[in-house]
């Protein structure tokens, strides 16, 4: 084989810090993907996304000939391991849908070969690496299936994925072993399970920490309902003491990930994942309880201009995806006379320069805590600050 492992998927934000770290641990990587646009920026050398460290480091690799941008599929047969980047996203029945990854496996069928190893990289519903082990077994293609799900924080992914322990499973001892060695090469801490054991143990990483969001949202409204300095019980909670010490601040919690597989737990127990459903009922309504709130400290938002900055769904990177900002926007939008929307970061059609948003406004309301924020002139305006960005409270 002339590689040692192509990245399906590879120019995403899972793909990519796996592909370069590899590669810059010396593997023969090729990076495949239809997204053309993404492919011209990495044969450049540039980055598609923002990602801490992540331009120097894919120069390094693709000036060390580790690391291939691939130009078609053809490559997969001339790779001794397959890393396929796709996940089961939620259909518009808010349930998981396979027809991606099935899309995905059918299309590329002629170029998998005997003897490869395919490991699963992305959020998994329970299950589908069983599935996809049998549906290559029905096509006679004897191809070990590996689940080794992916840990980084978005934006991170090379700062941490040297550091983190990494999952390892597969169907077979000898996929094990083989998936044991290519991860080695990232980190010393391998932590062995069998696939169905890894598909969970991802999405209760993220469930756990969609609900201790949620935990936070809600001790928020409550102590502000209650007219009390939530700023001052958040410092009494995790000040030195160990066992608050991992309470998140409040703040709107969404993004391609948490919600999408809290949904997918509360489907796999046919809808018995209780905790899971109060987390989205709490974390889905912080952004009516924040309109809310502004209606009833006796604001007449029907004259005024609201502004809303950053429209990411985290601080600090470019990624839009299922932020919750999209939906404040849409509830104050049917309240307020004007809307305005900024973001330091996503460039897309509506958005306005964060000095015309200030402006402009009436009130204000961080909805993203981009660090660029702290340094603002508001101006004296009403500011909703959530996150206590600006470091003068999260009172509304």
């Amino acid at each position: 084989m002339v590689f040692d492992i192509c990245v399906i998927g590879g120019c995403g934000h899972v793909g990519l810090p796996l592909s370069i770290a590899f590669a810059l641990k010396g593997k023969r990587v090729a990076i495949f993907d239809i997204d053309d646009a993404a492919v011209s920026k990495l044969r450049r050398g540039e980055m598609p996304f923002l990602e801490d460290g992540g331009e120097g480091a894919l120069r390094e690799a693709l000036a060390s000939g580790k690391l291939l941008i691939a130009s078609g599929p053809e490559v997969i047969s001339d790779s001794a391991n397959l890393v396929l980047v796709m996940a089961t996203p939620i259909d518009s029945h808010m349930s998981p849908s396979f027809q991606a990854i099935d899309d995905a496996l059918k299309s590329y069928h002629h170029y998998l070969r005997d003897g490869q190893l395919l490991i699963l990289r992305s959020t998994l519903y329970p299950g589908t690496s069983a599935r996809i082990q049998r549906w290559l077994s029905e096509c006679g293609l004897a191809i070990d299936v590996a689940v080794c799900p992916e840990r980084i924080a978005q934006g991170r992914g090379l700062v941490e994925i040297f550091g983190l322990p990494q999952i390892v499973s597969a169907f077979s001892q000898s996929g094990k072993a083989r998936a044991r060695d290519l991860f080695s090469a990232l980190s010393s801490q391998l932590v062995e399970m069998e696939p169905l054991e890894a598909e969970l143990t991802k999405l209760f990483n993220n469930a756990w920490r969609y609900i201790k969001f949620a935990v936070a949202n809600q001790f928020y409204t409550i102590a502000t309902e209650a007219g009390a300095n939530f700023d001052a019980i958040y410092h009494g909670l995790t000040y030195n003491y160990p066992r608050g010490a991992d309470l998140p601040p409040p703040g709107l919690a969404g993004g391609p990930c948490l919600f999408k597989d809290t949904l997918q737990l509360a489907a796999f127990t046919n809808n018995q994942f209780m905790l899971g459903h109060a987390a989205m009922l709490v974390n889905e309504g912080l952004p009516h309880y924040l309109v809310s709130r502004l209606k009833n400290c006796g604001r007449n938002l029907s004259t005024a201009t609201v502004g809303i900055l950053g429209m990411a769904f985290k601080a600090n990177v470019d990624d839009g995806r299922d932020s919750l900002s999209y939906k404040l926007k849409s509830l104050l939008e049917m309240e307020a006379a004007e809307v305005l929307c900024s973001d330091p970061y996503l460039r897309e059609d509506g958005l306005v320069a964060s000095e015309m948003l200030i402006e402009k406004s009436d009130i204000i309301v961080i909805a993203a805590p981009h660090s660029v924020y702290r340094d603002l002139d508001y101006r004296g305006k009403q500011v909703v600050d959530i996150w206590n960005i600006a470091g003068a409270g999260r009172c509304i």
